[in-house]
């Protein structure tokens, strides 16, 4: 398939579950933070995979760490006091991912403190936001990370397994540390709606078997290695109406994220039809000339999706609540476009 840009655009569909967060200040922001949920809804007690959370009452500071917790807060109108930075995938430099920058001009708001989480979760400058609420429903939170948090204020952890929290659990969980269950809901059917729409655009691409390779390192291809349906992002295929091979689904049964097959054991792959991985279009010559992938349907067919897992294009493929919007269209678009090739 050839590469083409996937073109940004702006969150809509959930602007109507926006509360009042804006601001131009420290300050203002602390205010916007505030607008989580009503003291009616409180107390709130989350029961997660670390143990279970308390919020006694409505908080006025929202902290996020990890991955896209913070697109929760702010698909909902509230402004975190302090997120972490993004790590990778960010175009600029300025530790924001697209969409999130958007949703903050949207807003009218300055971007919180931003935390750096290269070397893991840093404790002091979580605390130094002083939060009422700390959220990671999508998280690799170990048990002493929770505990260290928690000293610090409530936390809302992932719901059972780390990194394994779908897109859906992440809103819903979150929102409810926000007092904002309802609103959470809402947001995931209008989510749901726009995936459905989306797909229906494309009704061939119902039922394709599609599998997310891992990075194809090019000096090795004697394996296959590939993302099962327990990795969020090959659990997004669902979403969009597409089927999970026959190899996919054996190694998702026995659980991880990730599966590996012998290059000589092909024939496992006998009803791949389409396939994701990240690279560029060296990449996909590498597969066609070597002798056994290239006899893989998808490979021989150039049923291909490419995308660049440094930038943000490629990040997005992570479903998150912010991200799915910002990328569906054109996402789908290049899955049907690629699929398309080969039937």
């Amino acid at each position: 398939m050839r590469s083409r840009g996937l073109v940004p655009f702006l969150i809509s569909a959930t602007a109507a579950l926006a509360l009042s967060a804006c601001g131009a200040s420290d300050a203002d922001q602390s205010d916007s933070a505030s607008a989580a949920g009503s003291s009616e809804n409180y107390p709130v007690v989350i029961e997660h995979a670390l143990g279970t959370t308390t919020i006694s009452e409505q908080p006025e500071r929202v902290a996020t760490v990890a991955w896209a917790n913070h697109e929760v807060p702010l698909a909902l109108g509230v402004v975190p006091v302090g997120m972490a930075a993004a790590n990778f995938g960010d175009d600029d430099g300025n530790g924001m991912l697209p969409w999130v920058e958007e949703k903050l001009d949207e807003m009218g708001a300055e971007p919180p403190v931003l935390f750096d989480e290269t070397d893991g979760i840093d404790f002091e400058a979580v605390a130094d936001t002083d939060p009422d609420v700390i959220l990671a429903a999508y998280s690799g939170l170990t048990q002493e990370d929770y505990d260290t948090l928690s000293e610090i204020a409530p936390v809302v952890a992932y719901p059972e397994d780390p990194w394994a929290t779908s897109w859906r659990d992440v809103i819903r969980f979150n929102a409810q540390g926000l007092g904002l269950e309802a609103e959470g809901d809402a947001l995931v059917t209008d989510l749901e709606t726009e995936i459905s729409e989306a797909a229906q655009q494309y009704p061939d691409l119902a039922g394709t078997k599609t599998m997310f390779l891992t990075h194809v390192d090019p000096t090795d291809l004697s394996t296959v290695n590939f993302y099962t349906a327990n990795d969020t992002r090959a659990a997004f295929f669902s979403d969009l109406g597409l089927d999970t091979p026959a190899a996919v689904a054996e190694a998702s049964e026995a659980g991880g994220f990730s599966g590996s097959i012998s290059a000589e054991q092909l024939d496992r792959f006998d009803d791949v039809e389409l396939i994701v991985t990240y690279g560029d279009q060296e990449l996909v010559e590498t597969l066609r000339a070597d002798p056994l992938l290239s006899q893989m349907p998808a490979v021989k067919n150039d049923a291909i999706v490419f995308l660049d897992g440094n930038g943000p294009m490629g990040t997005a493929a992570n479903p998150t609540p912010l991200a799915i919007s910002w990328v569906l269209d054109d996402y789908v678009a290049q899955l049907a476009e690629a699929a398309g090739t080969g039937k």
